[in-house]
């Protein structure tokens, strides 16, 4: 299969756990992967066996890596188990869609960032500038949080294990689509601040 120049990459895994890079006929490491994520390098991970597309578990394993790496680590335990806790959970739909509105919104704010620290004058950086965008994205994540704890009943308790939840048919379609809606506005009110 001849690979366009904007499609993905394909990478092959076979089942010796080697990973087979198509568009350069050379295998590859995670790392390898890690390096190309980070370049903006869109790849696809397929079984070499049964064809299907584990691109997900592949850079499941890839962040599984870097967090055991030691250096840095940017999943806090906290975050860890509220996400593991809504796996199987009826909002579990929209953790996906929350969480890639957030990185974006996140993304957008760090080249805002960068864009502050490289326009420094004379190596003294203006702190006020950073301060309140990181306002804006910890307000983003509580504002987030509790609107997901409002799904729960108690906001203090939002997302801890064992929190209190609603009874089935407690909370209306109608309740859940308006505060669904909400949350979309003020996310796309953050996405076009700046």
């Amino acid at each position: 299969m001849a690979e366009t120049r904007n499609s993905p990459i394909t990478i092959k895994k076979y089942a010796n756990r080697r990973l087979y890079n198509t568009a350069t006929s050379s295998y590859v490491t995670l790392d390898h992967l890690c390096q190309m994520v980070k370049d903006g390098t869109e790849f696809v991970v397929y079984d070499a066996k049964t064809g299907d597309d584990i691109t997900r578990s592949v850079l499941t394993q890839i962040i599984v890596e870097e967090e055991s790496k030691g250096g840095q680590n940017l999943l806090p335990i906290g975050f860890l188990r509220q996400l593991i806790s809504f796996y199987g959970d009826s909002l579990g739909g929209l953790v996906p869609r929350y969480l890639e509105h957030s990185m974006q919104a996140f993304s957008h704010n760090e080249e805002r960032m960068r864009d502050v620290m490289q326009n420094a004058f004379g190596g003294i950086f203006p702190l006020q500038p950073f301060e309140e965008l990181n306002k804006q994205n910890v307000a983003f994540f509580e504002n987030a949080m509790k609107m997901f704890g409002r799904f729960y009943g108690d906001e203090e308790n939002a997302g801890k294990p064992g929190a209190a939840r609603p009874a089935a048919g407690e909370s209306s379609i109608d309740d859940l689509k308006a505060k669904l809606n909400a949350m979309q506005e003020q996310l796309d009110a953050l996405s076009k601040k700046g």
